[in-house]
């Protein structure tokens, strides 16, 4: 028990590291690039976007000069727009990619027919997905990519996009910023002190159930298929 929690202060102390790190080098618009690459970048889908928005709020009150002394909520505003032009950076190189991949011929690791159960998958869910892909890691960098490749409408993805985004930054920041003053108030203690714990319990809130409906509800459909074989 001691030595899983060694792993957890010592993973939650690399990203309170990297918080401080943005906080003392760009701050803001560290912050900013980070959300946007994460939001529309491939190569963003490893950066912990929940707590580094949830810290984010958190050093909004205590540390205010790395967010250049503006308004939490001006702060707020423009993380949301990073988020939302993150997503339309990734929806539009969906699109341009998309042609590519449905002209593509079958090979042993691409079949087409995956491409169109996804295409009648986002007609069908494409709103919700948009909107609840914001709360889910790594699924928030490649579901606007996806949209795109599917070529999902636009208006509808912008109209989603938007919503999802607000809402994301809205619980995380404002959490976190509220959450501390609280906390201050009530207990006289800053929640900076926990950042490590806190960073690993909001990660560990997201992913678990990512990593739930990929294996268990996996299991659980391939036993039904052996106990049901299909019939020809």
């Amino acid at each position: 028990m001691t030595y899983l929690l060694d792993i957890v202060l010592l993973s939650g102390g690399i990203i309170n590291r990297l918080i401080e790190w943005i906080l003392s080098n760009g701050g803001l618009f560290v912050l900013l690039f980070v959300v946007f690459a994460e939001t529309g970048l491939f190569v963003g889908f490893f950066l912990p976007g929940d707590s580094l928005l949830f810290a984010a709020g958190i050093y909004l009150r205590t540390f205010p000069e790395g967010f250049y002394h503006l308004h939490y909520l001006v702060v707020v505003l423009l993380i949301i727009l990073a988020s939302t032009l993150g997503n339309m950076a990734g929806f539009w190189f969906g699109q341009r990619t998309g042609p590519h991949f449905f002209n593509r011929k079958d090979s042993f690791f691409f079949k087409k027919k995956h491409l169109y159960r996804a295409k009648e998958f986002y007609d069908q869910y494409g709103k919700s997905t948009v909107f609840l892909a914001k709360f889910l890691p790594v699924i928030r960098t490649f579901a606007p990519i996806v949209a795109g490749i599917v070529r999902m409408n636009a208006a509808e993805f912008m109209v989603y996009n938007l919503l999802g985004s607000a809402a994301w930054v809205l619980s995380m920041v404002l959490g976190g910023y509220f959450l501390e003053q609280w906390v201050h108030r009530q207990f006289g203690i800053s929640l900076t002190d926990y950042i490590e714990l806190i960073a690993i319990g909001i990660i560990l809130i997201t992913t678990l159930p990512v990593l739930y409906k990929l294996f268990f509800t996996k299991s659980a459909s391939n036993s039904d298929q052996k106990k049901n074989p299909p019939t020809v």
